[in-house]
């Protein structure tokens, strides 16, 4: 037997209808947060607005004329744009551009980073490294998961110098040095 509502219960009942409840789609938002381990929906809704305005200015730079002078030094600017920020693969066209997504923006932040450079095993152990500061971004601390890293700046990320990680992982590569680590 279910219990009688409350009176305040009942009024927040009478405004959503179980009958034609309006799925949100949002499944393959879930999927990606999940992937690259997003805490906040609104770096989600950040990244897919801007592959979504990607996409439309490569829409509206496809509907010139293709001998316009314009289209062809903005196509070239717009895909030397998404190459350096390693949104997409090759500079080859702008079809490309058709494939720039959120999932592309969260290859770009600096925990994808940090696994794919295999400075850590997974994205919840190099969130954890990034938050605890033992990540520089040349000579700057990052503390925040969600920095975009670009191409150029792919280089320069590495640990701080004095960080305990770093350490441990120069005595297991033999490779410390106690003049540089200050011991």
């Amino acid at each position: 037997m279910v219990r009688k509502l409350k009176f305040h219960e009942q009024k927040l009942l009478k405004k959503v209808d179980f009958i034609s409840w309006e799925v949100n789609h949002n499944l393959h938002e879930v999927k990606v947060m999940r992937r690259f381990h997003l805490e906040r929906r609104e770096d989600y809704t950040k990244y897919n607005k801007l592959s979504r305005n990607v996409r439309e200015l490569a829409q509206k730079i496809r509907d010139l004329d293709e001998k316009d002078a314009f289209r062809v030094q903005s196509t070239t600017r717009l895909l030397e744009k998404l190459y350096a920020m390693g949104l997409i693969n090759t500079k080859q066209g702008l079809q490309l551009s058709e494939n720039v997504s959120a999932s592309s923006f969260c290859r770009r932040r600096l925990p994808t980073i940090m696994v794919k450079l295999r400075m850590a095993q997974n994205l919840k152990t190099a969130i954890t490294f990034i938050e605890q500061g033992h990540i520089r971004i040349g000579p700057e601390v990052v503390t925040d998961s969600a920095y975009l890293v670009t191409r150029n700046m792919e280089d320069f990320v590495t640990w701080v110098d004095s960080s305990k990680i770093k350490k441990h992982v120069m005595e297991y590569n033999e490779e410390r040095d106690d003049f540089d680590l200050g011991v």
